[in-house]
């Protein structure tokens, strides 16, 4: 297997797993992203810990989808995560409730209006 051939399948890895993202992200409530790994996930608990004397995090997810090409089941119902680096949690929005913001308020006198009630 040649060079080429490797950046082509790992691009084509990488490709898929991108398109997989975009198929699941709207069954997900938060993004969970460590300094090894992004997580998609519906339930995240946040921990700090410093029994040894160094604080560290531990993150609990539920019903999990974790960004890693080289992971053959990227669905799982627990995972715990314990890391020494930031953890970023983010809520993802809902679609439609980003969709009727970014359409903004009815213009009832634009030409799509429909005729004013009596006419």
């Amino acid at each position: 297997m040649s060079v080429e051939d490797l950046d082509k399948y790992e691009a084509d890895m990488e490709l898929a797993l991108y398109r997989e993202y975009r198929d699941v992200v709207g069954i997900f409530k938060y993004v969970v992203e460590t300094d090894r790994r992004f997580y998609l996930c519906n339930a995240v608990d946040v921990k700090v810990r410093s029994e040894t004397g160094d604080a560290y995090f531990e993150v609990s997810l539920t019903d999990a989808w974790v960004w890693d090409i080289y992971r053959p089941a990227r669905f799982a119902k627990n995972v715990k995560v314990l890391t020494f680096k930031d953890v970023n949690v983010e809520e993802l929005q809902d679609d439609t409730d980003l969709t009727a913001k970014l359409a903004g308020p009815s213009d009832a006198t634009g030409p799509d209006a429909p005729p004013p009630a009596g006419d």
